[in-house]
């Protein structure tokens, strides 16, 4: 009897070994070659290939707590069959601060789309964002398209050194020496000195958005902006733009194509419709470079002129 069981358990085992071989062998002949073009491993399940990007290369803590790479830290691409024969692929990337744009910049640059940028956690060090990317064509296509992006993850050298700011670059952010209204002439809006600052704001008066039958205009935060501070030759400018989803992936190659590093893509209201997507944005340089930017931005606003 105990030498039946035991060749019952043996037959069990050896069927599951086959089992799991068969469905390990499952895998399209085109996924296993994303795998190879990555050089990634990954794995097949529901209809679906998952590529793995850990960052191993990182060792993170979270409010000063030492935690594994699973716990948050797995960027990872998925490929699955949509219509016509070809495949949509997502993903979520984790990224060090240094390496945000220049992956946006590859991405952008292949024909993929970027459609989020955030943070998991406070207190993290180093510390992370998240970067989200969609593509539609063939595994193969996809594969090269998002290999120059994944390849610079655990790549970028870091262009930030630790030392304080001198006095001297505090003294060139010194208040009143931007010429705005060589600004304003350049972006095609006058804006408002608040001190140090000049802000200009431009609404979004092409669309008519509602939020719980409430008109949203300017004023209650649908606006593109900009603010400088500095010198004409050494200038800072950060800003937010307000975007129709169609207008996402123009205004980020806008930016990334003149320099402006984009620090978060996200939304400000949850049931406004039409639906806008908000671009955190920053820069430093000479304040008309800076200023043709932003305007290289605005100008991709309202092609469409939806309403």
């Amino acid at each position: 009897m105990m030498k039946n069981n035991s060749y019952a358990i043996i037959t069990c085992l050896v069927m599951l070994a086959t089992i799991m071989q068969a469905q390990a062998q499952d895998m399209p002949v085109d996924y296993q070659a994303v795998l190879k073009t990555l050089d990634k491993k990954g794995d097949y399940k529901a209809n679906v290939l998952k590529v793995n990007i850990p960052r191993n290369d990182l060792s993170v803590t979270v409010d000063g707590v030492s935690t594994p790479t699973p716990f948050g830290f797995g960027g990872w691409l998925a490929m699955t069959k949509g219509n016509g024969g070809m495949n949509v692929m997502m993903g979520d990337l984790v990224l060090l601060e240094d390496e945000v744009n220049p992956v946006m910049s590859a991405l952008l640059d292949s024909g993929l789309e970027v459609t989020a940028l955030h943070n998991h956690f406070f207190w993290e060090q180093p510390r992370l964002f998240y970067m989200h990317v969609m593509g539609h064509g063939k595994p193969a296509d996809l594969a090269q398209k998002v290999k120059p992006a994944v390849d610079l993850i655990g790549h970028v050298p870091s262009n930030r050194g630790s030392a304080a700011p001198s006095s001297s670059t505090n003294a060139a952010l010194s208040q009143g020496q931007i010429d705005t209204a060589k600004i304003a002439k350049l972006v095609g809006h006058e804006g408002e000195q608040t001190g140090a600052v000049y802000k200009i704001t431009v609404g979004r008066e092409d669309l008519s958005v509602k939020e719980k039958g409430a008109t949203i205009n300017a004023r209650m935060g649908l606006n593109t902006w900009a603010s400088f501070t500095g010198t004409d030759e050494n200038a800072v400018i950060a800003g937010d733009v307000a975007m129709l989803e169609s207008e996402v992936q123009p205004v980020l190659k806008a930016l990334r194509r003149n320099g402006l590093d984009v620090v978060a893509i996200h939304h400000h209201m949850t049931e406004a419709r039409p639906m806008i997507i908000f671009l955190h944005y920053w820069g430093k340089g000479p304040a008309d470079k800076l200023a043709n930017g932003f305007k290289s931005a605005l100008n991709e606003l309202g092609k469409g002129k939806n309403k």
